[in-house]
């Protein structure tokens, strides 16, 4: 998992332009660490999130896109798809994966769209960038339709046996390997923003009062994963 999905965000330590360059920057080995650091399985992951929420003929957006993994399943899934990103460099690379996708150039905290454009939202290893977590999941509410679907794929801290483990590879061997590809650099901030972001029961109730009913959340790679869904009161 890596920095692996950008919007209109910050870190909360970099101004939002310095943390737009820093997914700029990285864009070219973005898959490459993603598949490093997951040993390929973040892309089993998008495709569950997408199924969990993407019926056939669906209007879905994919905020804070990435390369286009994430939408690129949801379209499998039948959705049509909307992906976007504040990163060029990243929609340049997700617009060669799937140039028949609709891909803008936008701030998940100020969604060009209009209300209730869409039936179903998600968002993969992206919101745990943004400045204002609260307005972002507004956003996300604001722009699905009244019983729309969302799904936020995120790191997590797991508890137990795991977490030396986990520790060892996002604090130290991530960092490490980032420095190791032309651009990766940026991805000693990894371990920070993963311990800033909220734990699963606390993402759930951001969920609710967002707007959202019906949050569930399960975990993947025992618990180093979570995947929250809702659907849109």
């Amino acid at each position: 998992m890596s920095g692996m999905g950008a919007a209109g965000m910050s870190t909360g330590t970099l101004p939002a332009t310095e943390v737009r360059t820093m997914f700029d920057r990285i864009a070219p080995v973005y898959d490459v660490m993603n598949r490093v650091m997951t040993a390929g399985l973040d892309l089993r992951w998008r495709r569950l999130a997408a199924e969990a929420v993407v019926r056939p003929g669906d209007r879905v957006l994919d905020a804070c896109c990435g390369t286009g993994d994430l939408a690129v399943a949801a379209a499998r899934a039948g959705g049509r798809v909307t992906g976007l990103d504040f990163s060029a460099r990243m929609l340049e690379r997700a617009r060669r994966k799937a140039p028949e996708l609709e891909w803008v150039e936008g701030d998940l905290l100020e969604l060009p769209f209009a209300d209730g454009s869409f039936e179903a939202g998600t968002v993969g290893f992206g919101v745990r960038n943004v400045a204002d977590l609260p307005r972002s999941l507004a956003e996300l509410r604001r722009v699905l339709a009244a019983g729309g679907r969302v799904a936020i794929l995120e790191i997590t801290q797991p508890r137990g046996l795991l977490a030396p483990f986990y520790r060892l590879w996002f604090d130290r061997l991530v960092p490490l390997l980032g420095k190791l590809l032309k651009g990766g650099a940026a991805y000693s901030y990894l371990p920070e923003s993963v311990r800033r972001f909220p734990g699963p029961d606390e993402l759930a109730s951001l969920l609710r009062q967002a707007g959202f009913d019906g949050v569930e959340w399960r975990t993947f790679a025992g618990g180093i994963v979570a995947l929250h869904t809702g659907r849109a009161a």
